[in-house]
This record gives structure tokens, C-alpha cells and sequence, in this order.
């Protein structure tokens, strides 16, 4: 059987899916893959072609039927949560979008749209917009409530002067709690007026190895942090203070979580074209280059979990929940994603950033 274009768009376009998609046969065949379907599938288009569909693709549902109804009214299926693996990973809850081709009503789109992608998008588009609402927030808590503290600790100490032991400690306890609060406020301040980032031509791993550094002379002393890096990795394009201290919150975080008996951080970069960011605008970007630090920690814990990067939300008992707060609205202002998985003994943080633009990536190496 001789058939027409198999693409009704540019292949270009085709290509740039971010989501696996494959074109199925009127004998229920791969006819084509896409990218995001060959890694999904961990098999080329060339070797998928020709092989029946449902081999290859194992779905909890009715597809057979699925496809003849698709086929028979022309128009499109969709089966939500269900459960997709390619017989050599776990399955994946997904949801499946079927439709014939316009230009060969024979041939059908199967579109999977994993529900874990999704939700993670999810959450860090509204981890961006409660970071953004903060930061208004933060700036009416620094003016409003710093100065009368300053008060408050001020005469606390006066009186201190002509109190009795007993009442003494009571003061001091106002003091103590006073300085507290500043210390937190000063914090809500640096959340608030972080500037605009600078952006250029920045290797991560050189950010990464700062943060290192840093963070093994200090909070993370008692921690054991191991490399596996891919070397090959392009420059990303990020303000490198704002980047180092990304990472820096990160492995503070897990250093914190692994608690005084210290435990073990991985820290892992490698390139992954499967992730695309929709802006506001329509246009696209992709995000290939990604950062995990990883910790043996005790993990997050579930309630909190959905809301790990919103203001004020912390799993720590003295926790301030503004440290991921600020790494996210930093990502955020990049162009970037954030993401987290957590189970006890196990927690991933995921960093994903775009390439540096060819002209910054030169301007780098001029000014190197």
C-alpha cells in the first residue's frame, strides 16, 4: 500500500513534539515515530517501522476497538490515565490522544502524554506564580515590621537592667525571639529584591563546583558529595552568581535533610532534548541541559510535597520555606524548570536549563 505524506505539518514541526507520538497503519503497524517516541520507547524509527503497534506499545485499554472508532467516524479518542509501558520500563500513567490523518484517513496519530510530565509542569507554573505574589508580600513585611522589632528588642533590654534573675530571662527570651524574627525578615528581604539576572555564556559544571566548594567548608562538612558529570555539555545561558546559588540551596537543603549524622549527595548533569516549555506568547523553548542532586535523606514528606516550592512551605521544624522558594522564582526568571521526586531514602532535585545562544557562547570564549 502506497501512502502519502504520513506528516499533515512541516516535519520540522513533527520532530519537535515534546510529547511521543507515533503514526499507526490500517494494519496496526508503527508506520512513523517521532523523536520523543523513540526515546520513550528506547528504540529507533527505523527498527520500530513496520512492527505491529501494540508489541511495542503495551496501553491498559481497548486500543484495537479504540483505533476502528477513530477510523470509522473520523474523528478524534481520548482515554485518560491510563497505564503505557514499552514492555522494558514501569508503566507510566498516561493520557492517549487518537485521530486519523486528514490527508489519509487509514493512517492515526496515537499522541502520549505522560502524566507525570504534566503535573510536574503543573506545579512549578504555580510555584512561579505563588514566588511572584511573595515577593510584594516580602517587601511590606521587611518596612512594616523591622523597625517597631528594633523597639520592642530595644526596651526589652532596658528593662532587663532592673529585673531580677527570673524576670531577666524573660527579657532575654524577648530579645532572643526579636533577633529571631529579624533574622527571618532579612531573608523575606533578600527573596523580595532579588535583581533581574545577568545573563551570558555560563559552564554549569563551573557553577556546580563553586557551590561544592562552598558548601563542603560549611553546612555540608559532614556530607560525602560525588560528580557524574557529562563533560560534553554545551554552556547554558544564566546569571552565574544566581546559578551558583541555586545549586548551593540545593545541596543545603539536602544537607540539612540528611541531619547531623551527615549522609551521601550525588551530583549528576547530562542532556535530555524530551522536556519544551510553552511560553506566554505561543513559542516554545527547549530545556536539555539538567542538573540533579540527589540525597540519601529521609525525604519529603507527602503533604507538602505538591507545595514544596511555594513561599513559606518547609519541611524543617525551624524551616523559613524560603530557600526553594527563591531557587525556583530564579529558575523561573532563566527561562527554566524545577522539579522534585521523593521517596524515603531518595530525593531528586532536577534543575532543567536552556543552551546559550551561538552569539553569547562566542562572546564568552572572545572575552576568555
Amino acid at each position: 500500500m502506497t501512502y502519502r505524506s504520513p506528516y499533515p505539518v512541516p516535519g520540522v514541526i513533527w520532530a519537535s513534539l515534546p510529547l511521543p507520538a507515533v503514526l499507526i497503519d490500517i494494519d496496526g503497524r508503527i508506520f512513523e515515530s517521532n523523536p520523543a517516541a523513540e526515546q520513550f520507547l528506547n528504540a529507533s524509527d527505523r527498527s520500530l517501522k513496520g512492527q505491529p503497534a501494540f508489541d511495542r506499545l503495551h496501553i491498559d485499554a481497548p486500543m484495537d476497538e479504540a483505533l476502528a472508532r477513530a477510523r470509522a467516524n473520523q474523528s478524534p479518542i481520548f482515554i485518560n490515565d491510563v497505564d503505557v509501558t514499552s514492555g522494558e520500563r514501569p508503566p507510566v500513567q498516561c493520557n492517549i490522544q487518537i485521530a486519523p490523518m486528514n490527508d489519509n484517513p487509514d493512517i492515526i496519530m496515537l499522541l502520549i502524554a505522560p502524566r507525570e510530565i504534566a503535573g510536574r509542569l503543573g506545579r512549578a507554573s504555580a510555584a512561579k506564580s505563588a514566588a511572584k505574589s511573595a515577593i510584594g508580600m516580602a517587601e511590606m513585611l521587611a518596612h512594616e515590621i523591622k523597625n517597631p522589632l528594633a523597639g520592642i528588642s530595644g526596651a526589652a533590654q532596658l528593662i532587663a537592667m532592673n529585673l531580677g534573675a527570673e524576670d531577666r530571662e524573660l527579657a532575654d527570651l524577648i530579645v532572643e525571639e526579636t533577633r529571631r524574627i529579624v533574622k527571618l525578615l532579612e531573608q523575606v528581604e533578600q527573596f523580595g529584591n532579588l535583581r533581574p539576572p545577568d545573563r551570558r555564556a555560563v559552564n554549569i559544571h563551573d557553577a556546580l563546583d563553586r557551590a561544592r566548594k562552598s558548601a563542603m567548608v560549611g553546612f555540608a562538612a559532614k556530607m560525602t558529595i560525588t560528580e557524574d558529570y557529562d563533560p560534553s555539555l554545551p554552556a547554558t545561558f544564566a546569571d552565574p552568581d544566581q546559578l551558583m546559588q541555586v545549586f548551593l540551596n540545593l545541596i543545603k537543603n539536602a544537607s540539612e535533610a540528611a541531619g547531623p549524622q551527615g549522609g551521601n549527595i550525588r551530583l549528576r548533569s547530562f542532556y535530555d532534548l524530551s522536556l519544551r516549555l510553552r511560553r506566554t506568547d505561543g513559542t516554545g523553548s527547549s530545556l536539555p541541559l539538567q542538573v540533579e542532586i540527589i540525597d540519601d535523606g529521609p525525604g519529603i514528606k507527602p503533604e507538602i510535597a505538591k507545595e514544596i516550592f511555594e513561599p513559606f512551605v518547609s519541611g524543617r521544624e525551624n524551616g523559613t520555606g524560603l530557600g526553594l522558594a527563591l531557587v525556583s522564582k530564579i529558575i523561573s526568571d532563566h527561562g527554566g524548570w524545577i522539579a522534585v521526586d521523593s521517596v524515603p531514602g531518595r530525593t531528586v532535585f532536577r534543575v532543567s536549563l536552556p543552551v546559550a545562544p551561538r552569539e553569547a557562547a562566542q562572546n564568552d570564549m572572545e572575552m576568555k
